[in-house]
């Protein structure tokens, strides 16, 4: 069995706990001895020196679900940024399932979310995207949630209906066995159709089907800005009565009108439920910006059973006056980023068709006014309409104050929530950086947290919350997936301008005591696992 000996570096070993300078002995997969001073013939030696070693970074939180078998490059953005394992499936929206009654809907929606999706690439059950991961030469470890959004168009489409008895079984039934395939639990999207249709007992209802698995609910919640408070509470009631545990996708509060004052209502909401037994937490991402889709800016009162009949409408004169008209309205529990925020708050991220290419970095007031409409809104219409749906955005919807004050909380941790759609030239920021840019500028420039609880916010914390037993942690025991890397020198390059260089300064990645990244270059993009719970 071979060895390796990592010595004199300053070890933060994932808990919180403050670093302290000491060695650290791997034996094949496995870290097997820390200790002050460490000696073992033969052990390959990395001097650590100066340096920190943390474990790899765990990212609950991005889309890329079908990055393994579509994207060649997949890991080398991820393991610049020390991401040894990720999560996907989050937000309600996944491949899977993706019946061949409603495939290229699903897939037409999600591609500015997870990317294009081959015409052949097909998951009709959680088994068939198992296995094809398990198949797969993944660069970085992968576990994924039953995505309840997917599921529901799956049995009925993007419609407005609620799920008959025997649809609901029908769903129950797909969370079951996601969960026996290994799914870390279940993920809502209450803001995307057709979930955001949904009323709290039927979300409730396919909640309940993954009780008593070890998973946990992990949602986007109905809405951010206004009804923040209010959608916060909808989903602690709705894990309470399934009783399972919850984690509250990117907490934050939206709009401009709502800073400084609605998070502090909704952090009370969640600490009240802790206080009462209940098992919550929240996860954030360290930018003041969001990212989605341009469909999500329609008001309910827009959207229509398909996307074909969406872009039907706002082709016609009458849905683009119609639009008009309901972006003027309030709208029970939905958050109008137009109003809230406003257009020259909102960035195109990507698009599909080349002839769009240059809206790609701009606002949607700015594009507005370059191209001569009176009414942005009459872009929103026009563009959705071209590219059939499939445009990515990027809202500057945020406070820095508020995201700090959810840094700190003891039961929050990092995430990335990295889009996956375009060519990823104009992409959110998140993608290439959150967890140099969090470390480089809440930890080290603002000292927002200290640098160990930073450390646990993005390994300790994240693997108790999915239950990983034997990551997360620098212990005896524990897989060697580790970092070395001088904090000050690690460093996040992307920007909302549109600059999109990857992280810097990641002088060493081991995945299964493996080096996978040396000197920022990446040597071995195949020890990646599929991660099941309890399997």
């Amino acid at each position: 069995m071979s060895y390796i000996l990592i010595k004199n570096g300053l070890i933060y070993d994932g808990s919180g706990e403050l670093p302290f300078h000491g060695d650290i002995l791997i034996e094949g997969e496995a870290i097997v001895e820390i200790a002050p001073e460490i000696e073992k013939e033969g052990a390959q030696i990395i001097d650590a020196a100066g340096k920190a070693v943390t474990p790899g970074f765990i990212d609950i939180h991005r889309h890329c679900d079908i990055a393994p078998f579509t994207n060649p490059h997949f890991g080398e953005i991820e393991l610049a940024q020390g991401i040894t394992t990720t999560f996907v499936g989050n937000c309600g929206l996944a491949p899977v399932p993706s019946t061949r009654l409603c495939r290229k809907e699903l897939y037409d929606y999600l591609e500015p979310v997870i990317g294009t999706a081959p015409e052949d690439l097909l998951f009709e059950t959680y088994e068939d995207y198992g296995k094809a991961l398990d198949a797969a030469d993944l660069p970085i470890n992968m576990g994924f949630f039953a995505a309840s959004d997917s599921i529901k168009v799956a049995l009925k489409g993007f419609g407005s209906s609620a799920y008959t008895e025997e649809e609901l079984t029908k769903a129950q039934e797909y969370v079951k066995n996601a969960v026996a395939q290994g799914a870390f639990g279940v993920t809502l999207g209450i803001m995307y159709q057709p979930e955001c249709y949904s009323n709290r007992e039927e979300l409730t209802a396919v909640v309940k089907a993954a009780a008593g698995s070890g998973g946990i609910l992990c949602t986007h919640i109905r809405g951010e800005g206004d009804s923040l408070v209010d959608s916060v509470e909808e989903v602690i009631d709705v894990a309470a009565e399934a009783g399972v545990p919850l984690n509250i996708s990117h907490l934050k509060s939206t709009g401009i009108k709502n800073w400084n004052c609605k998070i502090f209502e909704a952090v009370k909401k969640i600490e009240n439920a802790r206080e009462a037994g209940q098992d919550v937490t929240a996860d954030f991402y360290p930018y003041d910006g969001g990212s989605t889709t341009l469909q999500s800016l329609l008001p309910p009162t827009i959207m229509e059973e398909t996307l074909e009949a969406l872009v039907k409408s706002l082709s016609e004169p009458e849905g683009k006056q119609r639009l008009r008209s309901e972006l003027n309205k309030a709208h029970n529990g939905w958050d109008n980023m137009s109003e809230s925020i406003g257009w020259d708050r909102i960035i195109i991220s990507s698009v599909i068709l080349e002839k769009n290419a240059f809206m790609q970095g701009q606002t949607i007031s700015a594009l507005a006014e370059k191209l001569g409409y009176e009414e942005p809104s009459d872009l929103v219409a026009d563009l959705l309409v071209e590219e059939n749906g499939k445009v990515g955005i990027i809202v500057l919807s945020m406070s820095q104050e508020d995201v700090d004050t959810v840094a700190r909380l003891p039961f929050t941790m990092l995430i990335s929530d990295s889009l996956y759609g375009g060519d990823g030239k104009n992409a959110h920021p998140r993608l290439l950086g959150s967890t140099a840019r969090f470390l480089n500028d809440f930890v080290i420039k603002r000292r927002v947290l200290p640098m160990e609880q930073a450390i646990s916010k993005m390994t300790g914390l994240p693997a108790k919350r999915m239950g990983l037993q034997d990551r997360g942690l620098l212990k005896p025991g524990y897989q060697a997936d580790l970092l070395v890397f001088q904090p000050e020198k690690f460093l996040d390059h992307a920007d909302y301008t549109g600059k999109h260089d990857p992280c810097t300064g990641m002088d060493l990645v081991l995945m299964g005591g493996k080096q996978v990244l040396a000197d920022g270059i990446l040597v071995d993009r195949t020890r990646g696992k599929l991660l099941r719970k309890g399997i």
